[in-house]
């Protein structure tokens, strides 16, 4: 296979044309939203169940590819998904957003009612790219769904977000990193929308509680479960592969986002509340340790997760892993200036190419076995909108200079 130059900005540019198109002709639902589940050739086989994380981040990828591409059809899907956003998931009862619902003939019916902070923050995200596409009235959804994250889910004692609520928003007792590393993200795009400082100054308690204080408390990398106290929780689905939002061990995907994050934040650090000098040297020593002990030598990838003692405890290779960590290489290779992280950006993306990608349909592949063998036809299930491929080459594009 030949090998395009990754390093090309018109490369990245025409991959993100070539997975969106997967979506494009086949993802609006007339009578409202987009379709979230598909098979490898497009074809959709679910039509009514709508996921909150599927329904936000298709407004984040038609937000971004209009003002990167200009085209007026992507700013219609992306006014079609905010409208579903706005009206269907939001639930007038409780005043949150509904995880799961049904959709049929033009009405919604509840399918999961509970409150999740890990739904908000791509609320919030939603909204914030929405205001940056030129959508102004967003800015208005933008701020209600922070006082909601804020009234709902937000612990001053711990300077954390709890993680889930029941339709009457009674907390349960778990809490997690992943839901405040969203939340992170979605407050830096919330600043970048609207300069509002209160949103980067938010992202910053976040990401120094999760990055170092809640990290000192695992050997030094980010543990993903946590019980109501944030004492790391060991045990919690230790033997569940089945919970893909909560696995078991330290997912190197995470820990390559989370330097992803830092090195977002350090380009805000004259606005930052604190000192700044603390971020590079963490996001460097995040990424070095999720390569260092995931990457699969044999069969090249990043596996998902691994055990406290340095152990694969799950080989599979899930596309966003793979994404994720190509773009924090970038970052890393153009603030550091260590040719090793251009090293691993191109190893990443050459992994990604001949085995993650759908050079035929477009998209990526969600998961292959540690062998690379396709585990399924499903290409994109609830989540999956292809956001974490699309947003990765957007994030390369910010460092990469023809």
């Amino acid at each position: 296979m030949t090998l395009p130059d990754f390093r090309q900005r018109a490369t990245l540019l025409a991959h993100i044309k070539h997975t969106k198109q997967f979506y494009d002709e086949r993802c609006i639902d007339p009578s409202g939203g987009l379709y979230h589940f598909y098979k490898d050739d497009g074809t959709v086989y679910d039509h009514h169940t709508r996921h909150l994380v599927s329904s936000t981040r298709f407004v984040f990828n038609y937000a971004m590819a209009f003002r990167q591409f200009g085209d007026a059809a992507d700013q219609q899907r992306m006014r079609h998904a905010l409208a579903f956003l706005r009206t269907a998931h939001h639930n007038p009862a409780n005043g949150g957003y509904i995880w799961e619902l049904r959709w049929q003939d033009g009405a919604a019916t509840i399918t999961d009612p509970s409150n999740h902070c890990y739904g908000l923050a791509f609320v919030l995200l939603a909204y914030a790219h929405a205001l940056m596409a030129g959508e102004t009235s967003a800015r208005a959804d933008l701020d209600a769904t922070y006082a909601l994250m804020e009234q709902r889910f937000w612990e001053a004692g711990h300077g954390l977000y709890a993680d889930e609520a029941d339709a009457n928003w009674q907390l349960s007792g778990y809490r997690g990193q992943n839901a405040n590393m969203h939340a992170c993200e979605a407050m830096l795009a919330a600043f970048e929308a609207s300069g509002d400082k209160k949103f980067l100054h938010r992202a910053e308690t976040l990401a120094h509680n999760i990055a170092v204080r809640q990290s000192e408390l695992a050997g030094g990398l980010m543990w993903e479960h946590y019980r109501a106290d944030w004492s790391v929780d060991g045990d919690y689905n230790r033997h569940d592969k089945s919970n893909i939002f909560r696995p078991w061990g330290y997912q190197p995907g995470h820990l390559t986002e989370w330097a992803k994050l830092l090195l977002i934040m350090e380009r805000h650090s004259a606005h930052l509340s604190g000192p700044s000098d603390w971020l590079l040297p963490r996001a460097l020593e995040l990424f070095d340790a999720a390569m260092n002990v995931a990457w699969d030598h044999v069969n090249g990838g990043i596996c998902y997760g691994f055990a406290p003692d340095g152990s694969i405890c799950d080989g599979d290779k899930y596309f966003w892993v793979q994404a994720e960590s190509l773009a924090t290489a970038a970052l890393l290779a153009e603030r550091s200036g260590d040719a090793q992280y251009w090293s691993w950006y191109e190893r990443i993306w050459e992994y990604s190419w001949e085995h993650m990608i759908d050079h035929r349909y477009g998209a990526w592949y969600r998961v292959l076995s540690q062998e690379n063998a396709k585990l399924s036809d499903e290409k994109s299930p609830a989540g999956k909108v292809d956001y974490h491929t699309m947003g990765a080459c957007y994030e390369a594009l910010n460092v990469l200079k023809d």
